[in-house]
């Protein structure tokens, strides 16, 4: 990730807040709003893990997300521009890889399905972009969740879901499709 990357998935972010008026006031107002600085630290973290030099800084800014937001997001996970975290606490984000424009409500955890310390990214969920998890839902292990996907509060998703689908139960099921 180059600054100017960092940058521009900074802008895409601030633009999830501000979709309607994106004027350079509105984001600077938008950038001050509080869930706006968890999306901040998680960026900022994956800046700094991906330049070796720097790495050592990563875990600083995970940290200020652990105790004053009440998430945890591994920097190796590489997250899409539009990121948006209506409310923090009690997330925790270790997926291989999120597309563009996810929404992550609280107390969701999307990551491995057995204890997994050393980060293997082969237990991990691959997401497409524009996902919707609701809040308290549970994303784990070595599957992949297609663009467009919905899945409700409290559901547990153990198996892999199509493009524009609505899952949602325990474990998660079809019970819809998204309009595209």
């Amino acid at each position: 990730m180059t600054l100017k990357d960092l940058l521009t998935y900074l802008k895409a972010d601030l633009l999830r807040l501000a979709p309607t008026n994106p004027s350079f006031f509105s984001l600077m107002t938008h950038s001050l709003h509080p869930r706006f600085f968890p999306v901040f630290f998680v960026r900022v973290s994956r800046y700094f893990y991906c330049h070796k030099l720097f790495r050592f800084l990563s875990p600083v800014f995970t940290w200020f997300n652990v105790i004053i937001f009440g998430i945890e997001v591994t920097p190796k996970c590489d997250i899409g521009p539009g990121l948006m975290l209506p409310h923090t606490f009690g997330t925790v984000i270790g997926a291989n890889k999120i597309g563009p424009n996810a929404t992550i409500f609280q107390g969701s955890t999307i990551g491995a399905s057995s204890l997994d310390i050393g980060f293997d990214i082969n237990k991990r969920p691959v997401i497409g972009c524009h996902l919707i998890v609701g809040a308290g839902a549970k994303v784990l292990g070595d599957l992949t969740l297609g663009d467009n996907v919905t899945i409700g509060a409290n559901s547990v998703v153990i198996k892999s879901v199509a493009d524009a689908m609505v899952v949602a139960g325990i474990p998660a099921k079809i019970i819809g499709r998204n309009r595209c």
